[in-house]
């Protein structure tokens, strides 16, 4: 690519994703210096499009960032009132009591949110203080500069002839450089990826993992809503087969949040996480609830899960990687919003320090001691051996043992140390020959919905013109590796149905229909080839979330 030429622009910080870690990061960096240049750079059609989360919002990053939120008309409107946990059987519920959990799992005083609103209204703040925000603008390429520094990005490449290469419609971008980059990608992003392995930033650490969260916002009879009500389940559907769980919101207008979690280190690649989801909602609990509802939005993304020995190192030469980038959620607590945020704050304070020091492209060891001596690693560090137990041990042992971790952590101490993870995920699939297949009910078209009709709800649209952005390293390994031997479980961990096995007269090919991806990065962690690279597609394509 060195032959192709590009107009470059400068700026004081380059910021990749306009979610909460990246606002939060631009909002104060303007706070400390208005004179600051700051630019925020992001692949969705609009602030919000990709944002996808539960979401219980714990308001601490917000307080710290912005303390008169209120005042301002941040979109916070509906205070959660009562939590729920049950432990789901096929047909019936044991509620678990709220007396005995830590009291970091209660959510008093936190709030049921839309995640894309949040961040458009983020966008509005950032903008008044005078930020640069270019939506429809993926970044597909870093920059580098003459000492291995990152330098910039290269954003707003449109026009690819399908192989890849550069024709006369290609418009060909433009480098945006920095002083600093920062990298908020969400989970799995490809511009952090390539620099934490560049910089060899996993060392020392536990591999990373993760989960898939499902989400449908569902549109249900008014005298069934009771809006700021707060549901977590476990048990049924999963059993067994994996970790995960479900979340029921109640937030205004008689909308609720139903989602569905499943951790991806599970064993059998029969396994079929969107269909575990559908089925789901046929509990009588949930059933009873959704009966007389209409389904009006769907998506779903990764999640980090790995937590406080799983975040890498957070800084090297020019880049600093905030929020999900490095996987700060809560896993427990089922909570990243508020330290993405904070996140955000402490590198755009560190690197404010740098630069008025006159300082460029080294690494920001500030900001990293934030994050693991202050309230983010404080928040992570309480809970960090629950999702290793929950692993090794199922949910019983999570449950009890991690509980009881969480409260000794709370009193500063941990019988437990600290416990490692084991394999990745891609690694923990096992296969097929060991496993049964999983015989899942057909959806009925009311309370469970077959995949394809479910993404027409995502509202995801790729110019289909464009190169596959999900590359196959080896394009034969599908049919002649995954399918042998763990019979292609991308046919079924997919939650958009971007992967299928297609028989031919000359036997099974491998399609990948890109135009249905919703960027959820499932494919890039779970392949257990690992032969799949989620890679940006061109600006603004991808789903279009209103209020998820």
């Amino acid at each position: 690519m060195a032959e192709i030429e590009r107009e470059a622009m400068e700026y004081d910080v380059v910021i990749v994703g306009a979610g909460p870690a990246g606002l939060s990061a631009a909002i104060r960096l303007k706070q400390l210096d208005a004179d600051l240049n700051v630019v925020v750079l992001e692949k969705g059609s609009e602030v919000g499009a990709h944002i996808l989360s539960g979401a219980v919002l714990d308001p601490c990053g917000l307080d710290a960032l912005i303390p008169d939120w209120k005042e301002k008309g941040a979109p916070l409107n509906t205070p959660v009132i009562e939590d729920n946990f049950y432990m789901l059987g096929e047909a019936g519920k044991i509620r678990i009591p709220n007396a005995p959990m830590p009291p970091l799992m209660n959510n008093h005083g936190n709030y049921i949110v839309s995640m894309g609103n949040v961040c458009r209204w983020m966008a509005e703040q950032a903008e008044e203080l005078g930020v640069e925000i270019f939506p429809g603008m993926a970044c597909s390429e870093l920059v580098y500069g003459d000492n291995g520094e990152v330098k910039g990005v290269v954003a707003g490449v449109f026009g690819l002839e399908p192989d890849g290469s550069y024709g006369p419609g290609t418009e060909p971008g433009m480098e945006l450089h920095g002083k600093y980059v920062f990298l908020s990608e969400g989970v799995r992003g490809s511009l952090s990826k390539e620099v934490i392995a560049k910089y060899d930033l996993q060392a020392g650490k536990e591999v990373q993992k993760y989960g898939v969260g499902m989400k449908e916002i569902w549109e249900i009879d008014p005298a069934k809503h009771k809006e700021g009500s707060v549901t977590h389940t476990m048990g049924w559907p999963l059993g067994s087969n994996a970790g995960g769980g479900s979340f029921i919101y109640h937030l205004e207008n008689n909308q609720v949040y139903v989602g569905f979690v499943v951790h991806l280190n599970y064993k059998n690649p029969h396994l079929y996480p969107y269909m575990e989801f559908q089925r789901f909602k046929h509990h009588p609990m949930v059933a009873e609830l959704l009966k007389g509802g209409k389904r009006v939005a769907y998506g779903a993304r990764a999640i980090t899960e790995g937590g406080y020995q799983s975040m890498p190192k957070l800084v090297a030469p020019g880049v600093a990687l905030l929020g999900c980038s490095a996987g700060m959620v809560n896993v427990p607590r089922i909570k990243g919003n508020h330290n993405a945020m904070l996140s955000g704050k402490a590198a755009a304070e560190a690197a404010y320090d740098a630069i008025k020091a006159e300082r460029s492209g080294d690494e920001l060891t500030a900001y990293e001691t934030d994050v693991r001596d202050g309230a983010i690693g404080a928040d992570l560090k309480k809970v960090r051996n629950v999702k290793p137990l929950w692993s090794k041990y199922g949910l019983t042992a999570s449950l009890v043992l991690g509980g009881m971790d969480m409260w000794t952590n709370t009193l500063g101490f941990s019988l437990l140390g600290t416990l490692g993870h084991g394999k990745n995920d891609a690694e923990s699939t096992e296969d097929a020959s060991k496993h049964k297949p999983i015989d899942y009910p057909k959806p009925d078209g009311t309370l469970s919905f077959d995949r394809l009709t479910n993404v027409s709800f995502a509202m995801t649209n790729h110019e289909e013109s464009q190169p596959c952005h999900l590359r196959l390293t080896d394009p034969d390994i599908p049919v002649k590796v995954n399918l042998p031997k763990f019979d292609e479980p991308a046919q079924r961990y997919c939650p958009a149905g971007v992967y299928e096995m297609v028989e031919d007269e000359d036997g099974p090919r491998f399609v990948i229909n890109f135009q249905n991806c919703v960027h959820c990065k499932t494919c890039d962690i779970k392949d257990p080839s690992q032969n799949i690279t989620w890679t940006t597609p061109q600006g603004g394509d991808g789903p279009n979330y209103p209020n998820m």
